[in-house]
């Protein structure tokens, strides 16, 4: 906990330095940053603009609930093996399942799979553990499907907004029978801003999901290497124990 909240920390301090940065550089004639992004928003068309910001708020929900699940769920688990390992070593089966079924994390949930199936024999007792790590991995990749769909989303709708501004443009041509650039800006300006807007949201949003995958990597290879030496201490307890 320690450790995602001076990460958390850390994020906030520099999105902030950013945002004073970037109010810096837009505050043009007294002009403050909300001022200028509501500025923007509008003229960009609240419609397509508000269902970017809806894509955004949305993915960033996901991608914060699984930043707390993972990290939540990111243990060094040498300690917990460990724990394990000295119960069987005494046979101590139930202290064994007491230490796992105390810890959190997907690695103590597949350690308490396995043992309750200790007497089963080996064989049983890797095949519970693979079969149960199949399932904590699907539930560390939980929700990612849906902060991948609103990357594609983003871009996807500025580029709507682009369309729909350069149809507005030619319509005002056709309306006006002129060419000018008075005519075209109105709908140029909205093509531009929608595209800007879903661009950086899909940036944002693609920068947080590499975070979640480097995450779950870290995760996922923890559990593999905690996987073989709970089979190894299942082994060493039969050899001692199950003669």
């Amino acid at each position: 906990m320690k450790k995602l909240f001076a990460r958390a920390f850390l994020f906030l301090c520099a999105f902030g330095t950013s945002a004073v940065v970037f109010a810096q550089e837009v505050a043009v004639a007294d002009v403050g940053f909300h001022q200028a992004l509501k500025t923007k928003f509008i003229e960009g068309s609240a419609d397509f603009m508000s269902l970017v910001a809806i894509t955004l708020v949305l993915g960033l929900a996901f991608c914060l609930e699984r930043i707390i699940y993972l990290n939540l769920a990111d243990i060094d688990p040498s300690k917990l093996l460990k724990g394990i390992e000295d119960a069987l070593d005494k046979g101590d089966v139930e202290g064994a399942k007491a230490i796992a079924r105390d810890t959190r994390g997907p690695i103590a949930s597949i350690a308490y799979q396995g043992l309750m199936r200790l007497d089963q024999g080996v064989d049983i007792v890797e095949k519970s553990i693979v079969s149960y790590g199949g399932v904590q991995s699907g539930l560390l990749e939980k929700n990612l499907s849906w902060v991948t769909l609103f990357i594609a989303m983003a871009p996807s709708l500025g580029f709507l907004g682009t369309v729909v501004g350069m149809v507005m443009s030619f319509d005002r041509i056709e309306q006006v029978g002129d060419i000018s650039p008075t005519v075209v800006a109105g709908g140029m300006k909205v093509a531009l801003i929608t595209t800007i807007f879903g661009l950086i949201v899909a940036l944002v949003l693609q920068v947080f999901y590499n975070y979640l995958l480097s995450k779950l990597e870290g995760i996922l290879n923890k559990m593999e290497d905690a996987s073989i030496s709970l089979v190894d201490a299942a082994i060493k307890y039969y050899v001692k124990f199950r003669k």
